[in-house]
């Protein structure tokens, strides 16, 4: 006769799963764990694809400008036209902004002494000791115009930011201003004399020119903001940002000359009296020291103009 099962240890929960619950436990933990893993794995790894394509869409290239290809037909731009439209501006905005872009990351090398463990690519036992000697052999960027570049970047970021499109040569003629004052000044003038004659107006000479107007002893208040700063200088520059004087006599000016001479020489029975007489006496008159009347009459004409010409200035300035 066979022995009796001992039930209790048939049913024994520790020797099922072949080493009792502990075991079962741990076995369960360790796939809970794997499969919390792979589920953090899965969502890094599609981070990083989208961090990749984000920086990607971000990453300039001439890749991204469409290539050229005639009309899709007259009139009204198609979806597919329009989507390329806005891909060439970015394009040309981008263009517009890499002077600065690059002054900017030239500064920040510069300041940073960034090169200073790259060797010397002509002598290169030894590392770059200055932004000079790397610029021109790294990234052939002459020691001119990363000079240039580097004082002119910070105006050109702010004017883009204000919507202005002002170009590295213009912001150069302003940067002295900033030198002299802050970067709020050199903006100022650069949005007075675009306020005064047009954004398409503003050219390096013009800017130059206002520039030299500024007085020696001119103050600005380095807590105002642009706008502001540009109020005063356009308050100092009021009389000086005035329409040029031409000095050339008008035609028309010299045709009535010439009909009214026909006047005197009828009154003296003579045949013609020369423009260069007509003047010699016209000049005689106006110096006469014992009759003033061609002078009085001379100094309220240039009276008016002066009145006229300063009006028509402050009127350009509001």
């Amino acid at each position: 006769m066979s022995k009796p099962k001992d039930w209790e240890a048939e049913t024994d929960w520790g020797s099922l799963g072949g080493g009792g619950s502990g075991k079962t436990a741990e076995k369960l933990a360790k796939n809970e764990k794997t499969t919390e893993e792979q589920r953090a794995a899965a969502r890094a790894s599609q981070i990083e694809k989208a961090v990749a394509e984000a920086i990607e869409d971000a990453r300039p290239g001439l890749h991204k400008v469409p290539d050229p290809v005639e009309p899709a037909g007259e009139g009204a731009l198609t979806d597919e036209e329009q989507v390329r439209y806005r891909e060439c501006l970015e394009g040309v905005d981008l263009g517009n902004q890499a002077w600065f872009i690059q002054g900017k990351a030239l500064d920040t090398i510069a300041v940073g002494r960034l090169f200073r463990d790259t060797p010397h690519k002509l002598e290169p036992h030894r590392n770059y000791e200055t932004i000079e000697e790397w610029a021109p052999l790294e990234k052939g960027v002459s020691v001119g115009q990363c000079s240039k570049l580097r004082a002119a970047w910070a105006i050109g970021e702010v004017l883009a930011a204000r919507g202005y499109d002002a170009n590295p040569g213009q912001v150069r003629e302003i940067v002295p201003v900033r030198n002299a004052f802050n970067l709020n000044a050199a903006v100022a003038l650069y949005v007075l004399v675009a306020d005064t004659w047009g954004q398409d107006k503003v050219t390096a000479e013009r800017l130059r020119n206002t520039v030299k107007m500024l007085p020696g002893d001119l103050e600005l208040d380095e807590d105002e903001d642009v706008d502001a700063l540009a109020k005063t200088i356009k308050g100092v520059l009021v009389e000086e940002l005035q329409p040029p004087v031409s000095h050339a006599i008008p035609a028309a000016v010299t045709r009535a000359v010439d009909k009214r001479a026909i006047g005197i020489a009828d009154a003296l029975n003579r045949p013609r009296i020369p423009r260069s007489e007509v003047t010699r006496q016209l000049m005689q008159a106006f110096a006469d020291p014992e009759d003033s009347t061609v002078f009085d009459i001379v100094l309220e004409r240039m009276k008016a103009e002066e009145a006229a010409a300063k009006k028509a200035a402050r009127k350009a300035l509001e």
